[in-house]
């Protein structure tokens, strides 16, 4: 009998031995689409890396702590040199839209306008930061 199980023994173990191992390739891919993985996987990997960001920026604009006079300031002035810049290019290009000789303050900013031989000048100077610009327009 113990013959007959050592023949089943040795029968099964040299049918295990002799199928060869079947297996799959192993194929690396990268889940970053920086490094060449999936480019689908970028969303998913942004959102992944911002939920656990738990640094704070201390420059970023926070418009729950914006005081709104600030944000009404910055407006005015956005809008005024807007305002210069659109008289600029129309008195550049021809509308007839002169440039009116003196100095003005505006919010922030000091601006000087005056003409001499080589065309108009525009100086603006930002008085809380002391920033300077100076535009000349030739005179043809």
């Amino acid at each position: 009998m113990n013959i007959l199980k050592v023949s089943l023994v040795m029968f099964f173990l040299s049918l295990i031995m002799s199928v060869d191992g079947i297996a799959q390739d192993f194929v690396y891919t990268p889940i970053n689409s920086s490094f060449g993985g999936n480019t689908y996987n970028y969303n998913w990997l942004l959102n992944s890396a911002t939920q656990q960001n738990r640094i704070e920026d201390p420059n970023s604009d926070d418009a729950l702590n914006q005081d709104p006079l600030d944000d009404f300031q910055s407006n005015l002035n956005r809008q005024i040199l807007n305002q210069l810049s659109s008289k600029l290019v129309n008195s550049i290009f021809g509308d007839n839209n002169e440039l009116e000789t003196g100095s003005y303050n505006l919010g922030n900013y000091s601006v000087d306008i005056f003409e001499d031989g080589s065309g108009v000048t525009v100086n603006v100077k930002d008085i809380s930061t002391g920033n300077f610009t100076n535009v000349v327009i030739p005179s043809y």
